[in-house]
């Protein structure tokens, strides 16, 4: 089940930036600057790096500077890295607002309380929200993650409410109205 002790990917470094070992990050924070707060960053390997300096470059984009990484050598070895913080670290949430990772993990029903799955995960391909939900017998479902296919969203209860957009065109081949 999805909570508090799950880790949150912040960033992912996309190379080496100048001689000193800043690397440039693709930030998951609403302002990459909010790198520079959380100062400790660790990968899923166990690894961690300091923050000492993050600015941003674009709108999710930042430079940042580790204590650990002195050099361009080690900064370009990091490309592909992902960093993150213990979801314990981030601010806490108002109601009717969560952390993608919050989600990860919450069985996933229907509007009749009928086991669909559970969450896989959140992607984002660039138009919107896409919820992927693993099914039993190992297929998976992606759905458009808005209000109206997901009207509800239950941490505390271990779920999620789904209502799958019906497929009107195959109801009417097989006689539904």
């Amino acid at each position: 089940m999805a909570g508090p002790s799950r880790d949150v990917l912040l960033a992912a470094v996309t190379g080496a930036q100048g001689l000193k070992g800043e690397v440039k990050v693709k930030t998951f924070t609403s302002e990459p600057e909010a790198l520079a707060r959380y100062r400790g960053l660790h990968t899923a390997d166990g690894r961690h790096f300091t923050v000492t300096a993050a600015r941003a470059t674009k709108p999710d984009e930042a430079v940042l500077a580790f204590a650990e990484v002195t050099d361009r050598s080690h900064a370009e070895s990091l490309k592909g890295t992902e960093l993150y913080v213990p979801r314990s670290s981030l601010p806490a949430t108002v109601e009717d607002e969560f952390y993608h990772a919050d989600l990860i993990g919450l069985r996933a029903e229907d509007v009749e309380d009928r086991v669909l799955g559970v969450v896989k995960a959140i992607h984002n391909y660039g138009a919107s929200d896409v919820i992927e939900i693993a099914q039993p017998g190992g297929d998976t479902m992606l759905l458009a993650f808005t209000k109206e296919t997901v009207p509800r969203i239950e941490i505390d209860k271990g779920r999620i409410v789904v209502a799958p957009p019906r497929d009107d065109e195959a109801e009417r081949e097989h006689g539904v109205e």
